[in-house]
């Protein structure tokens, strides 16, 4: 069991470190910015998370590994290769960003769930999910706004609500088929809901008027 949720923990590590890095390339920083927002997307929900759960200092802090495993993933998409190839490729860009950022998504938002789980198995489905929810979007929210942009779960396509659903579905799960199972599942719906959300273009309800609206104010 260590050894699969530790390699859950690492794969979502190298995902959100790459969404984060890319990120950064697309706003024009240095290696310096480009490891800290591949490290902060990577780390930073679960930070949230065991804020929320009391844990401290977080599991971050315990173990370097995965500060270092996201940065050294920053720093080989910052190689020059890699970097212009991504830059050149627009479609490839934008398809491993969703790729990524859809993966880390769903492996951290089931891996939040198994940390509350860890603490005590009487937690109620609200804590569960909300705890699961934090650490999938945590990272984003802030790899965002430290980009200067505003928050991708807040302005396109189904991302915060497939994480609740991934949730969900994983904690009712977990009591009948187990935990390794419920992640697995977890996780797969989370992903597939994106995918699907993307391909579709499935939106939350916005107002179109919005934005002559505020012209006028």
């Amino acid at each position: 069991m260590d050894a699969f949720i530790f390699s859950l923990e690492i794969i979502g590590t190298v995902a959100f470190s790459v969404s984060g890095a890319m990120t950064g390339l697309k706003k024009r920083m240095d290696i310096f910015g480009v490891a800290i927002l591949g490290l902060i997307t990577a780390v930073g929900g679960g930070v949230l998370r065991d804020i929320i759960l009391g844990i401290t200092p977080p599991k971050t802090f315990w173990n370097p590994v995965y500060a270092l495993v996201s940065i050294l993933t920053a720093i080989f998409i910052f190689v020059p290769v890699v970097r212009e190839w991504l830059m050149r490729n627009r479609n490839a860009y934008e398809m491993i960003l969703f790729i990524m950022d859809a993966l880390g998504l769903g492996i951290f938002t089931v891996i939040g769930i198994r940390t509350a789980y860890d603490i005590s198995s009487s937690f109620n489905c609200f804590l569960l999910v909300f705890v699961g929810v934090i650490t999938g979007i945590g990272g984003g929210v802030m790899r965002d706004i430290l980009a200067g942009s505003t928050p991708y779960i807040f302005v396109k396509d189904i991302y915060a609500c497939a994480s609740i659903i991934g949730a969900l579905i994983c904690v009712e799960l977990w009591k009948f088929i187990g935990s390794p199972l419920a992640m697995l599942v977890g996780t797969a719906i989370t992903v597939l809901i994106r995918c699907l959300s993307a391909h579709f273009k499935w939106n939350l309800p916005r107002p179109k008027y919005i934005d002559k609206q505020l012209d006028k104010v």
